[in-house]
């Protein structure tokens, strides 16, 4: 019986168990079930929030387009606007840069009317009773060899009076002289007749260079048969002496080494040099006419190649172009093969020259040079030696006509003048080549000053840099 208790009990316990785990597993069927679903509805919902923000992104981005639609036009009026208000600016701006011109226009009168009441410095000039003191007309006078002339005759204390049409020369070269009461400065051209009173005349006036004088060969031509008939006339009239410029270019490209004055050349008259050799050759020959027919009192000096402070800097001479291209770092071009030659000689010592012809009685030609020649090769090292820097020497086709060999005999000028060049060519080179230096520093300051006001802010702005066009959209 026991046992059999025993057993009903752990049958029931049994139940009992298997009762509690079927409610167990009833109610984790129930929770899973209960699980699903809500997953069910967690997914539709975010499926439904999903598509709500797709539907909401497309209606913002249309509405955004339309408002981007809308405010184009509302730019391009916004850009129009400012279009106009910068013209106006552009206008007021001008309009002020006028008033600013004229103002300075206005300033520079005061100035040089203050500066007509201001005493000026000049340099300390000889006096000369009425008796010694000249008048002397220099043609030519604003160039480079005639203001030093100018310069010398000042100090001696003679009256000058400088006739220049300032084609070569420039008014620089003799403005230290300007208003003082011995020097007086004539914007004519000598092709012109001229009606003055003077004592002596030195006839300076033409091109000397090739660019200059190939540059209008007609009026190279006419300055100096025009322009000499012109000046003896004058001389004929008021009876005074006159010193005729002429050159070593008369000799051409001579075949006699060196050239005396005796020797008649050796010129090509129709080449590219001719209206400068033969009107100097034709000038000497009217300086003889008129000297033998209406007793003018001549003098002829035939000047070599002459450099110095002074020199146009674009002259196209040897001097000037191997030191402007050597204090530029630029190659020095050698015309040819380097080998013709020449002889250089310093303008002091050419001025000494002229004075000595023309107090002198000898009414022949007379070499003005310096007997020490040079290959151009060996000057165009020479020089690159004393300006320094990194320039190299090249060469280039020669030129037609440049004469081969070009050295004076000066055996007249030291008999009959007692004068020879005193300058050594390096000395004078220096001299020469610090004139060239600050005048590129000067033409330097310029440019960057030019440039400076040009590229400012308010003369950027102009109409024709502001270039906006509406269109039609």
């Amino acid at each position: 019986m026991l046992g059999n208790h025993n057993c009903n009990s752990c049958l029931l316990f049994s139940k009992s168990k298997i009762r509690k785990a079927d409610v167990g597993v009833r109610s984790v069927m129930w929770t899973i079930t209960i699980t699903k679903k809500r997953w069910k509805q967690v997914a539709i919902a975010t499926g439904t929030i999903g598509v709500f923000l797709i539907v909401l992104v497309k209606i913002l981005d249309i509405s955004d387009n339309k408002e981007s639609l809308s405010a184009a036009p509302q730019s391009q009026h916004e850009l129009i606007a400012i279009y106009e208000q910068q013209q106006k600016l552009i206008e007021e701006q001008q309009l002020e840069l006028q008033k600013t011109k004229e103002e300075l226009a206005r300033l520079q009168d005061d100035l040089r009317a203050l500066q007509s009441n201001t005493p000026r410095k000049y340099p300390k000039v000889k006096y000369l009773n009425y008796k010694n003191r000249k008048r002397i007309l220099i043609t030519g006078g604003a160039g480079f060899v005639g203001s030093h002339l100018v310069d010398n005759l000042m100090l001696d204390g003679h009256e000058i009076i400088v006739v220049d049409n300032f084609f070569t020369g420039r008014k620089r070269n003799v403005a230290h002289w300007l208003g003082h009461e011995n020097f007086e400065l004539i914007h004519h051209d000598i092709v012109n007749p001229l009606f003055i009173e003077v004592d002596e005349i030195y006839h300076l006036a033409s091109p000397a260079s090739p660019p200059h004088y190939m540059l209008n060969p007609v009026k190279t031509i006419k300055t100096n048969t025009m322009g000499t008939i012109n000046v003896l006339g004058l001389a004929k009239r008021v009876m005074a002496k006159v010193l005729i410029a002429s050159t070593s270019e008369v000799y051409g490209d001579p075949t006699v080494h060196p050239q005396p004055e005796s020797y008649w050349g050796h010129v090509n008259p129709i080449g590219p040099r001719a209206c400068y050799d033969e009107g100097k050759r034709v000038s000497e020959t009217l300086s003889y006419a008129y000297a033998k027919q209406e007793k003018v009192q001549v003098r002829v000096a035939r000047i070599f190649n002459t450099y110095g402070p002074r020199m146009h800097m674009n002259d196209g001479r040897v001097v000037s172009n191997f030191i402007l291209q050597a204090l530029r770092n630029e190659t020095i071009t050698v015309y040819g093969n380097g080998k013709q030659t020449r002889s250089f000689q310093y303008v002091d010592d050419l001025v000494d020259g002229l004075m000595a012809l023309m107090e002198s009685n000898y009414t022949q030609p007379v070499n003005l040079g310096n007997p020490v020649e040079h290959t151009i090769e060996e000057f165009a090292f020479m020089i690159k030696e004393l300006v320094g820097g990194s320039s190299k020497v090249g060469r280039t086709d020669a030129m037609e006509d440049d004469p081969q060999r070009r050295k004076p005999d000066i055996s007249r000028a030291k008999k009959y003048l007692n004068w020879e060049p005193k300058v050594p060519l390096k000395m004078g080179l220096l001299k020469t080549i610090d004139y060239f230096r600050k005048e590129l520093e000067r033409s330097d300051r310029f440019a960057a000053n030019s440039k400076k006001y040009f590229d400012s802010h308010d003369l950027q702005r102009s109409p024709q840099r502001f270039q906006f066009d509406p269109g039609n959209g």
